[in-house]
């Protein structure tokens, strides 16, 4: 995880939402999203069984247990991500890449 993350959770919020996802887990609606087999990040087929749930805004960074905010990711991926925000994995792969390539 880069250093200058500064990650101050809250225990309440964490271990509730934690229990959200846990419901949310076991409803039709999640079943549903695991049956194309697809990692929401790689877009790879995985099969269900290989995916698991993954907050878009981890809860540790205040996101929540939500329909909007839940995807189906595989292990790597899932992995990968750790604590980042979407904007911040932006910034991490550009990061990697080397910066902004104009197309001009």
């Amino acid at each position: 995880m880069p250093e200058w993350i500064d990650i101050r959770k809250d225990e309440r919020h964490v271990a509730a939402e934690r229990q959200r996802a846990r419901s949310l887990r076991e409803s039709a609606w999640w079943r549903q999203q695991l049956q194309a087999g697809v990692c929401h990040y790689c877009g790879q087929h995985v099969g269900a069984a290989a995916l698991t749930l993954d907050h878009v805004v981890p809860v540790a960074r205040g996101g929540r247990s939500t329909k909007g905010n839940v995807v189906p990711a595989c292990a790597s991926c899932n992995a990968s991500k750790r604590c980042l925000t979407p904007a911040e994995q932006v910034l991490e792969r550009l990061a990697r890449e080397g910066g902004l390539e104009e197309d001009v």
